[in-house]
């Protein structure tokens, strides 16, 4: 009685143990077979998003690799340390693709990318992410609104700080009647990361990543 218990047991363990190996191997073998898939899929639509921001044939490098970490900074509004993404052309520096965070938006944190060109002049700027009111912050999204391209050509260099505000602050950007927060936070926020740029533009265009 007691042996045919202890088969039983025994043989319950075995399977139990070939069924865990056997999921554990199928879910490895998924991974492998779809994680080259996905990490292209991601690469392909930040190369679309950049692509958007930067002038065409800025660059002969690869985008994706030549990049620099960027520690928690105030100006970037970064907590913890984000990606910076550099443009070369013939070796030599051309843009830089930052993403700075606006963290006073209406509805919290706003993530923009951000295109500086080498000589300081913003070629564009994007949202990446936002939990703006539907119908009155998200017009900040390029699929909405051309809003977000007034800021092409801006630069520290033609912009007085004073002109970094809304018109409705005494600035040079509009914004939608009832709804000043959003576009406010976005203003500063692009404003900081072009003096981020300013300060550390060497930092950023270091050697390159290999």
């Amino acid at each position: 009685m007691k042996k045919g218990i202890f088969r039983t047991s025994l043989r319950t363990s075995f399977i139990m143990v070939a069924f865990v190996l056997f999921t554990t191997a199928l879910l490895a073998l998924t991974y492998d077979k779809t994680h080259d898939l996905i990490t292209r899929s991601e690469e392909e639509e930040k190369l679309a998003l950049f692509n958007e921001v930067l002038p065409q044939g800025i660059s002969d490098n690869d985008l994706l690799r030549d990049t620099v970490e960027i520690a928690p900074n105030d100006l970037i509004g970064n907590t913890s340390p984000v990606t910076a993404y550099r443009a070369r052309l013939g070796g030599k520096p051309a843009a830089v693709l930052l993403e700075a965070i606006a963290p006073d938006g209406y509805g919290g944190k706003i993530v923009l990318l951000i295109a500086i060109l080498a000589n300081g002049e913003i070629s564009g700027v994007r949202v990446i992410s936002h939990n703006e009111t539907p119908g009155l912050g998200d017009y900040i999204e390029i699929a909405k609104s051309q809003w977000i391209k007034a800021f092409d050509h801006a630069s520290l260099a033609f912009m007085p700080s004073n002109a970094w505000h809304v018109k409705k602050d005494g600035g040079r950007f509009d914004y939608m009647t009832g709804a000043t927060i959003t576009p406010r936070a976005v203003v500063k926020a692009v404003h900081k990361a072009l003096e981020y740029f300013a300060r550390n533009k060497e930092t950023l265009f270091a050697k390159e990543t290999k």
